[in-house]
């Protein structure tokens, strides 16, 4: 780490303006690398669990640039203390983190980039306009799972330092680019890089934030809510217990949990936004024949929390919440719903505003776009938490993409705005880390 992070940039307001337009002009070079790479990673599946080809697409560019390529499977023994943040797994065999580092000249802060390589499913094949795996291009966007979230987040920081080197300086600070495994389902990947001893001045995740600086990242829970029944015949339904009409009024219990929740809380960074901490169901479960009266449904869903609150204490809130609900309903009053909290726990994280990196970027973003930088909060877990709480590493998220669309049938990327992210963080690159200038420009 630099022993002179309070250091904002190296340059001058003069040489700044030619220090951007040299690096815009160099990022506009190489336009077409950045798409054929996104192409590439687009193509290359890698839903959560089977990383491992794109990670070869990712370590082989890595090392075609000269990079320090570090692939490693994460130790699952490493990483059982924390399996109430990131889950618990017995192997990561053929699914590798991949980190790519190039050393500085000296007397620069250094920097991580970090994207996750992992990806969701690619749902109803018969829902997409493009195929999932087709990265196919059609005016500005690029179509495909993945794209927005967050492959272009990871072409961006490779294409990104490309950029520094083709616009001829080097890089004073050290440099660390991050492609990690199972994100989507806790972030054991950057949990496994940090606990793997690196460190840096700061983190940037490039996660799609439609180019806002994201400085607070809000909490996920994830739950499984058991529901009892009462089966019957169908033909004497009324005999019976439906735990699927049981679900529906318990759910309508937490959609007014939600509600207060929302007019409660008054946190800066979450002020434009109407749901706060959003409460999905995600996948529901229940009964075993369709002429019998369900007497059993689970419900898994996602709970949110912002910066700030305490997870034991919603934990808390949250069950109180299921058993008031439960304490008016005949039948759930003698059969009372049951709470399991499972898969990796994603814990708030903020950093202030005021954060050097935070100011940085921002920085960045206006000189590249000539318009001030907005800084949000995000309503999604995020790896933001790893380097801020586990590491101590001062991070915050910016990039491409609209998180709208994460997840979506019909996942797509604006161009433009990817062209953009790649210019603010190489210029974030160049006046963090400090540069040299090592050939006439």
């Amino acid at each position: 780490m630099s022993e002179h992070p309070e250091t904002r940039a190296t340059v001058d307001d003069t040489g700044e303006r030619q220090l951007s337009r040299n690096i815009a002009a160099a990022v506009d070079s190489l336009r077409e690398s950045l798409l054929n790479l996104l192409q590439e990673l687009v193509r290359t599946p890698s839903v959560t669990g089977a990383e491992g080809d794109a990670q070869t697409v990712v370590a082989r560019r890595m090392r075609a640039m000269g990079l320090e390529t570090d692939v490693w499977e994460p130790d699952p023994a490493a990483l059982a203390p924390y399996a109430e943040v990131v889950g618990a797994f017995a192997s990561f065999a053929g699914r590798p983190n991949v980190v790519g580092t190039q050393r500085g000249s000296g007397g620069g802060r250094s920097l991580f980039l970090n994207a996750h390589i992992d990806t969701v499913t690619p749902g109803d094949l018969t829902r997409w306009t493009h195929p999932p795996y087709s990265a196919d291009i059609a005016g500005d966007r690029l179509f495909g799972r993945g794209a927005c979230d967050m492959k272009a987040g990871l072409a961006t920081n490779l294409v990104a330092l490309e950029a520094i080197r083709a616009a001829g300086y080097t890089v004073r600070g050290d440099l660390n680019v991050q492609s990690v495994i199972s994100e989507e389902d806790g972030g054991a990947g950057t949990l496994a890089a940090i606990l793997r001893g690196y460190k840096a001045d700061a983190a940037i995740i490039t996660e799609p934030t439609q180019l806002a600086v994201i400085a607070a990242q809000g909490g996920s829970l994830v739950f499984a809510l058991h529901v009892a029944g009462r089966s019957a015949h169908a033909c004497v339904r009324d005999e019976g217990e439906s735990a699927i009409e049981a679900f529906a009024y318990l759910h309508a219990a937490l959609r007014d949990f939600e509600a207060v929740r929302n007019s409660t809380i008054d946190h800066p960074l979450y002020a434009s936004i109407a749901n706060k901490i959003p409460i999905n169901i995600g996948t529901i479960r229940g009964g075993d024949w369709p002429s019998s009266v369900p007497e059993w449904l689970v419900a898994e869903g996602r709970a949110g929390l912002v910066p700030g609150e305490d997870m034991d204490i919603f934990r808390d809130q949250f069950v109180t919440a299921i058993d008031r609900a439960a304490q008016a309903h005949p039948w759930l009053r003698a059969n009372p719903p049951r709470v399991e909290w499972f898969s990796g726990q994603f814990a708030p994280a903020e950093i202030a505003a005021s954060a050097p990196i935070v100011q940085a970027v921002a920085h960045a973003h206006e000189v590249i776009t000539s318009q001030a930088a907005t800084i949000e909060g995000a309503t999604y877990g995020a790896d933001m938490r790893h380097f801020l709480h586990t590491g101590q590493i001062p991070c915050l998220m910016y990039g491409a993409g609209d998180v709208r669309l994460a997840h979506y049938t019909g996942e797509s990327i604006s161009l433009a705005e990817l062209v953009t992210a790649t210019k603010t963080i190489a210029f974030t690159i160049a006046t963090w880390c400090g540069v040299d200038e090592t050939a006439a420009t």
